[in-house]
């Protein structure tokens, strides 16, 4: 889709992040078409938690997957039926559980036997029995992904071993309903293999700890994890190659588990390609050999180019998108924001064609993990604003922090008056 990038400058301001609507319905649609029917797509909100765009989603067909208060009532207020909600996350609070036993939702995700019997106190004082999935500490450690995230010491789930210990535990409760199990084995995989390996394993421990624990296969949730290409060299994962060989084994798994409900969760792979980080830029230098494009932009709103979790600095796609650069005059950049730090370095002698004060930059896959994931009050900036771009129209979904939002935040008690003199 083509976007007026000078357009969406001009009208809404820079920095901003402009979302491709088309590309998010379009992607999510194709990947349900490819996947199994049986296998439900929920969206991870934390991944991009903006309502216009899990809307978008919803209206494409994702579930809910939320990890906080203000995610949960994204999801009800879009519509999403509570059916179709799942709460996730290591340390919910109490007003968080209570909020989602009110809500009705099919499960919250349960991490801990603390919070297990915090979920049975909390539906018995309602008089209600809540649905729990249990997540699932394995001790298999994935490979291929580039965050792990169980097969080791974790604050993520219940270890396999202690489930093994847990006779019965499927009748203990009499408000709190275990219903199946959750199993997130790791994030960013750009390996089909891998996730088909790793589905056959959470399908086999299902079993073992159904077996086990008395615990009834309602729901089997398999995680996710499919990642993106962001870096040289990597690749987008092979949705087409994964669904041919994950079919397959789900429909073994569906053929002897009829009635069970299958789940795969989705952040980055749902969004992220479709998100732009656009910038202005503000000013151009030397210093020591090496030039720089000082932008109105920076890594407090998008921390993932510094790239965190990575011992190399390695660049997100960037691009020039207005201006009367030569490509063929293209040389290395030092592209930095406005804050004072020398971390504040979005892309690091990246190849982009001569720049000026005005030109427009865009940091592409930046739809996951945006300023949500990023130190967004640094210098008392604020969030930027997000625009979504569908058929041609642009939307303003949420508008950047004024100086008077972020000011208002402090109430004054003139406390200087207080200090003895």
């Amino acid at each position: 889709m083509t976007i007026d990038w000078s357009g969406i400058a001009d009208r809404y301001g820079t920095p901003a992040y402009v979302y491709d609507g088309d590309g998010l319905v379009g992607n999510l649609r194709q990947l349900r078409a490819a996947l199994h029917p049986r296998l439900e797509i929920f969206y991870s909100l934390k991944a991009n938690p903006n309502r216009s765009v899990y809307e978008l989603l919803r209206s494409a067909g994702a579930g809910a997957e939320v990890s906080s208060l203000a995610e949960l009532r994204t999801a009800l207020a879009v519509g999403t039926p509570p059916r179709d909600i799942l709460f996730l996350g290591p340390g919910k609070s109490p007003e968080e559980i209570a909020t989602a036993v009110d809500a009705r939702i099919y499960a919250i995700v349960c991490e801990s036997f603390g919070e297990l019997d915090l979920i049975e106190r909390c539906a018995r004082e309602r008089g209600v029995r809540q649905r729990v999935l249990l997540r699932i500490n394995p001790a298999y450690s994935v490979t291929g992904s580039r965050l792990t995230m169980g097969g080791r010491p974790r604050q993520f789930g219940i270890d396999e071993a202690a489930l093994a210990d847990a006779n019965n535990l499927g009748y203990r409760y009499q408000h709190t309903h275990i219903a199946g199990i959750q199993v997130y084995m790791g994030t960013r995989i750009l390996d089909a293999e891998i996730v088909v390996k790793n589905t056959a394993y959470v399908l086999e421990l299902a079993d073992r700890v159904a077996a086990a624990t008395g615990i009834p296969l309602e729901a089997v949730d398999i995680g996710g994890g499919m990642g993106v290409a962001y870096f040289d060299g990597e690749h987008d994962l092979g949705v087409t190659e994964m669904a041919e060989q994950l079919n397959a084994l789900l429909d073994t798994f569906v053929s002897t588990h009829p009635d069970t409900r299958l789940i795969m969760e989705s952040g980055r792979y749902l969004t992220a390609r479709f998100g732009t980080y656009l910038m202005k830029v503000r000013y151009t230098k030397e210093s020591m050999g090496e030039r720089f494009a000082v932008t109105d932009g920076g890594t407090h709103h998008h921390m993932a180019a510094v790239g965190i979790g990575s011992f190399v600095k390695r660049n997100f796609p960037i691009e020039l998108l207005d201006g009367d650069g030569d490509p063929a005059e293209a040389g290395p950049w030092n592209v930095t924001g406005p804050l004072c730090t020398p971390n504040d370095m979005v892309a690091k002698k990246v190849q982009l064609p001569p720049l000026h004060p005005g030109d427009l930059l865009g940091v592409h896959r930046s739809g996951a993990y945006g300023p949500t994931a990023s130190p967004v009050f640094f210098l008392s900036h604020g969030y930027p604003a997000e625009v979504v771009v569908l058929d041609g129209r642009s939307f303003l979904v949420r508008a950047r922090d004024t100086v008077d939002d972020l000011l208002s935040r402090q109430p004054e008690h003139n406390l200087g008056a207080h200090v003895q003199q």
